[in-house]
């Protein structure tokens, strides 16, 4: 089990960019999947990012493609979600999750606690 904390929600006017972090406090994070989701009020939990725990493969939904980039930090054990050109209805809690598997598409099995982004002029 590795326990996740993510940082770097703020309130952002529309056309910002903003870079989430989610670190692990003891657990290496390449030793996992992680994934990035978000959830607004009223709606589904979406996985916004994903990148692989084996070659780095990286997935993203076409709601974000060429928006949200993931990315790992091995040194400082962080795996990192930038995201540009950020719209209001990109507002939502965000989250990373992880699983011990080496790909995306497996189930998650650690959360952490989210970050709030709202994006609002």
């Amino acid at each position: 089990q590795v326990q996740l904390v993510e940082s770097g929600g703020t309130l952002v006017q529309p056309g910002d960019s903003l870079r989430l972090s989610c670190a692990s406090s003891g657990e290496p994070l390449d030793d996992y999947t992680i994934g990035w989701f978000r959830q607004a009020p009223g709606k589904e939990r979406e996985e916004m990012a994903c990148i692989s725990q084996t070659d780095g493969s990286t997935y993203y939904p076409d709601s974000v493609e060429g928006r949200f980039t993931i990315s790992r930090d091995f040194a400082k054990n962080t795996v990192y979600l930038q995201m540009n050109s950020l719209k209001p209805e990109d507002t939502a809690l965000y989250y990373c999750a992880a699983v011990g598997d080496p790909d995306c598409g497996a189930e998650y099995t650690d959360w952490g606690q989210g970050t709030q982004v709202t994006v609002s002029s």
